[in-house]
């Protein structure tokens, strides 16, 4: 034994559970959670997403009721997602700057009937576009940058207009960060945050998502030209420096369980709000171990949302929001 034991016993703070929770260096609270869902057309609409088991795609009015759910919880926060019909779907992806797209009908009737629950908006291009890009694409099939941006400052124009509280570029195409600011503060809209996806990798884990949003079988090619390769580190954090710089409150890296170790550096490097996205191939892996007898739902659950909190996220955008919430709330 070493020298300093037995005065010294590790143990003893774990021998109790009054012991373990006065010890515990990080905390998981509903506070944390940001509760992704998907919205469809319709009334009184709920579809569910195979790839994704306990998912719904729901229609505005459905979504309203998980509004006032995610008040109830303690969730302070919902992302939304479209999936947009095809027949409105576009190469240039018009249908973003409709104002009455589902998108802004859905911000729309969440913030009449919840006002005090924050709404925050995805910036991108792929749930409106027939090619599934995040982009405009050239001749090529390349996605263009600069032509994109302009039709991404459209669309966050138009889901603040509608009223959204936090406007999160997805896109990952240069400058847009900075541009949208500009727009923003010129159109009024000097309290709406943006929460960038700056470190968002092309990754393998999204496939769920894209049934979701109604863009599987769409994409042409990959979209490795503007999302960032997984092996890169270094790079995440120059993308996060240009992202704050151009006026981000916070940030996202995306996805989350494979990439702690960008959100620690992101944390440790810029010490700002610093949140990760708990994609959806991360969620179907977690609810396929259950189902296959595995693994305890409530339990892992639980231990991934709080390394996401120890990794350094101020919070974490996650499938599980409402689930873990109860749990949290017992």
């Amino acid at each position: 034994m070493h020298a300093a034991f037995p005065a010294l016993r590790l143990r003893r703070t774990r021998a109790a559970p009054w012991s373990r929770r006065l010890h515990a260096e990080t905390v998981l609270t509903p506070a944390d959670l940001i509760w992704p869902l998907f919205v469809t057309s319709g009334q009184g609409v709920e579809e569910p997403i195979a790839t994704l088991p306990h998912v719904s795609r729901w229609s505005v009015d459905l979504v309203v009721a998980r509004a006032k759910e995610a008040r109830d919880l303690g969730i302070p926060c919902l992302a939304l997602f479209p999936n947009t019909p095809r027949e409105k779907r576009s190469d240039d992806g018009m249908e973003a700057l409709d104002p009455d797209n589902l998108m802004c009908r859905a911000i729309r009737a969440i913030k009449d009937a919840v006002p005090d629950i924050g709404v925050l908006t995805d910036v991108a291009l792929d749930p409106y576009t027939a090619h599934g890009h995040d982009g405009l694409i050239d001749a090529a099939g390349y996605v263009m940058n600069d032509a994109t941006v302009d039709v991404l400052v459209g669309q966050a124009l138009n889901q603040a207009r509608a009223g959204a509280d936090v406007i999160a570029p997805s896109d990952m195409m240069d400058g847009r960060v900075g541009t949208i600011r500009a727009a923003l503060e010129a159109d009024g809209h000097h309290n709406v945050q943006i929460m960038a996806y700056a470190a968002k990798y092309a990754s393998a884990f999204y496939g769920p998502f894209r049934d979701a949003v109604g863009s599987r079988g769409l994409l042409k090619g990959d979209k490795t030209t503007y999302q960032m390769d997984p092996a890169n580190a270094e790079e995440a954090l120059r993308e996060v420096a240009l992202d704050l710089a151009e006026g981000a409150d916070s940030v996202m890296v995306k996805p989350g369980l494979p990439y702690l170790d960008i959100v620690r550096r992101v944390k440790d490097a810029f010490a700002v709000p610093v949140f990760a996205y708990q994609v959806s191939g991360e969620y179907a892996m977690v609810e396929a171990a259950v189902a296959a007898g595995a693994a305890d739902r409530d339990a892992m659950v639980l231990e991934t949302l709080l390394a996401f909190k120890r990794a350094g996220c101020s919070g974490v955008l996650t499938y599980h929001a409402a689930h873990a919430a109860r749990l949290l709330g017992r």
